[in-house]
């Protein structure tokens, strides 16, 4: 079982429109509501695996209400935690073209209680997880420190830990040695506070992370593939995509299908790197099932190419 927390999920409404131009009346050609947020999307994908997967995250007011229902509709066991404040909404705006521009609201502000009934909900449904996948950003009312703590809490009970996060909730977290860190080329980059140029860039990035107490860095190098690097070595992951359709979700994805793999070496990189190119090759948020992926289209190397420059470096 794969245990998710989102500590900031949201409800997220897609409306599909020809173009959006400012000041003027925009008419949706399509719409959608999914529940959002990192951890709910690893859970999303953990099932469509055909995995076990429960997911801890606050809930409160309608919005809260609506995205219970739409994971139960999916058949996502969900641990609410109640909280005040309402789930945020986010909203979407998906043009013919391809771009796609994202509202996200900040979330509700959480109080000292539910901060800790937050922490309890997560200790209680822990007892059997294999793995728990901490994910996304903190709400207001978290300090950057409750990454940290989780991750303390979790190994005390033996627990392994996932972390996809970024900034001073990642940097704080890394001294309690979370299992494995996911963070994209932006996010390694901001953590070591420098460009990433090259895959060798990212490489050493990875080791600077693992030498501040990260025990494995899963890092997504968009289209250039996947980077693991743990106390075995490190790998290489590619995988041809002809096609892309949406990559929103996709590293939550890769997550989950580096978990559900295991969540270590080679073959768990592969997995995740199938993951991931599925969910690329898929509309919106849909997250792959097995029928999705394309092992045989993926390559995982002991030789990482230090040289290759990355197609979309980070400044």
């Amino acid at each position: 079982m794969i245990l998710t927390v989102t500590p900031n999920p949201s409800l997220d409404r897609t409306y599909e429109v020809p173009s959006l131009d400012r000041g003027e009346v925009v008419r949706a050609t399509g719409e959608r509501v999914d529940p959002g947020g990192k951890g709910v999307n690893v859970s999303r994908a953990v099932t469509a695996a055909g995995r076990r997967t429960v997911a801890v995250l606050p809930l409160g007011g309608a919005p809260g209400a609506l995205v219970a229902d739409l994971l139960d509709a999916q058949g996502i066991e969900v641990a609410p935690v109640p909280v005040a404040g309402a789930t945020r909404s986010n909203i979407a705006l998906a043009e013919a073209d391809g771009v796609l521009t994202k509202i996200n609201a900040p979330g509700p502000e959480l109080t000292e209680a539910e901060r800790e009934l937050l922490l309890e909900t997560v200790r209680r449904q822990s007892p059997g997880a294999d793995w728990i996948a901490c994910c996304g950003s903190l709400p207001r009312g978290l300090a950057p420190s409750w990454y940290a703590e989780l991750v303390a809490r979790a190994h005390a009970a033996g627990v392994r830990v996932a972390l996809d996060t970024s900034g001073p909730a990642l940097l704080a977290a890394l001294r309690e040695r979370p299992d494995v860190v996911k963070p994209n080329a932006e996010e390694l980059a901001q953590a070591v506070g420098r460009p990433l140029a090259t895959v060798g860039d990212a490489l050493k990035a990875a080791e600077e992370l693992r030498g501040r107490g990260a025990r494995a860095v899963l890092a997504s190098l968009g289209a250039d593939g996947q980077l693991l690097v743990d106390d075995d070595g490190a790998w290489f992951g590619t995988a041809a995509v002809d096609t892309v359709r949406s990559n929103v979700g996709a590293g939550d994805s890769s997550l989950a299908g580096f978990l559900v793999a295991g969540g270590r070496g080679p073959e768990a990189l592969a997995s995740a790197v199938a993951h991931g190119a599925a969910a690329v090759r898929l509309p919106g948020s849909v997250m792959p099932a097995p029928a999705d992926l394309d092992p045989a289209a993926v390559t995982v190397t002991a030789d990482v190419p230090a040289d290759r420059l990355l197609r979309e470096p980070v400044s």
